[in-house]
């Protein structure tokens, strides 16, 4: 999956070999509302848009998989619009069940272990409470990159990656080109998430140490605020890629792609390319800074 500006675009490699692709208009509410757009709101609606559009393009991929022949599957763009085998409310459970298992293992979990503790200072109580999490999520993604069906979206994830880069660099979108550039991209989602984790450290130094109950819920209810904050450092630092300092600051982040990320084969490459072509189709050459740092998978 690829998203530019103004659209985004899913390809899916379908169950007779061909490749199928689903481009929509990207309607983000930031476009009617200047005060969506103030820095840290706009991360916090980018993010909810994102979350949404991640969905819509796992429902389009479940769909076409579905789709037992070619000919049910020239129909799956109308299935995608979740009027088919996956339904709209299928996609609002999972969506519910996978936020809610996110708070109660990455949020919940941590504050509780450490809450056990015997901790009296709220400098140290916070900086436990991140190490704990951080320490639950590169766990989880250990454990997950062992599962045979994670590691082939992995490597899709490293398509996408290498897409991207190679785009970036100016260079011919084939397979065996792009297949030379990184698996590695500093706007990645996986960076994201790190930095959640480490600037809520400081975010939650603010609230000081209350009652078990206070500290879930400031967890829960100052997350927005945090990805925010993070939205803003990574959007930054794809717009200063060159930046030593903020190569530096940014390694961890970068160091953890390699859970999330796996070389991929020449016919996924051709996937990646074919949806990242798709946004490009229709949007034209994304030149500059402002409109580069939109285009991510």
């Amino acid at each position: 999956m690829m998203r530019g500006p103004k659209n985004w675009a899913v390809a899916v490699r379908k169950p007779d070999g061909e490749i199928a692709n689903v481009c929509r208009v990207l309607e983000s509410t930031m476009a009617r509302h200047r005060v969506l757009r103030l820095p840290v709101i706009r991360g916090v609606v980018a993010l909810g848009e994102s979350l949404a559009i991640g969905f819509r393009a796992l429902a389009i991929s479940a769909n076409y998989a579905a789709a037992g022949d070619p000919e049910d599957a020239a129909q799956a763009e109308e299935i995608a619009e979740v009027k088919g085998e996956i339904s709209r409310m299928q996609m609002i459970i999972a969506f519910t069940v996978a936020i809610g298992f996110a708070l109660a293992l990455f949020k919940v979990t941590p504050v509780v272990l450490t809450d056990l503790l015997p901790i009296s200072s709220t400098i140290w109580f916070v900086v436990v409470e991140g190490v704990i999490r951080v320490s639950i999520f590169i766990a989880y993604l250990v454990l997950i990159s062992m599962l045979p069906d994670l590691k082939r979206v992995f490597q899709y994830h490293g398509a996408e990656h290498k897409a991207i880069n190679a785009y970036e660099a100016g260079e011919e979108l084939t397979p065996e080109r792009v297949q030379r550039f990184s698996l590695i991209h500093p706007r990645c989602g996986t960076a994201f998430l790190l930095w959640v984790m480490v600037i809520a450290i400081f975010v939650f130094a603010f609230v000081g140490r209350p009652a078990w109950y206070w500290l879930i819920v400031s967890r829960i209810l100052l997350l927005p605020v945090i990805a925010g904050l993070a939205y803003e450092l990574i959007r930054f630092a794809g717009k200063h890629a060159d930046n030593r300092v903020l190569k530096t600051l940014l390694a961890p982040g970068l160091w953890l792609q390699r859970l999330t990320t796996r070389e991929p084969s020449l016919d996924q490459l051709e996937v990646s390319i074919r949806a990242l072509r798709d946004v490009l189709d229709t949007e034209g050459p994304l030149t500059s800074a402002e409109e580069r740092v939109e285009v991510m998978a």
